[in-house]
């Protein structure tokens, strides 16, 4: 994902703040162990996850209060149409257990 220059702060700030119904609608869709990490050099936002199941929080655009989560961060970041957050699908290229 991609962070607009200039809005590190307020990304943390919505974030520290995230809507308890969005919280429990990741958890309850299997999403657990939940990290965004930010590369100050390119402003590039890696997230990870580890699911249960086939669904990541990114696949939930379907759902209402995703979509308002998606419209309230789409002036801060780098969006598709439909306000989803532009990603880049990434290949493991190396795992150790």
């Amino acid at each position: 994902m991609f962070l607009k220059p200039g809005f590190e702060a307020e990304y943390e700030r919505r974030h520290a703040a995230l809507w308890p119904e969005l919280k429990k609608q990741i958890k309850d869709a299997g999403v657990g162990n939940y990290s965004i990490y930010w590369d100050r050099d390119t402003n590039i936002l890696f997230g990870y996850q580890e699911i249960d199941g086939e669904q990541s929080s990114q696949d939930m655009g379907a759902d209402e209060t995703t979509q308002r989560w998606w419209a309230y961060m789409k002036d801060i970041m780098e969006t598709n149409d439909d306000n989803s957050p532009v990603t880049i699908p990434l290949q493991e290229v190396f795992h150790l257990d």
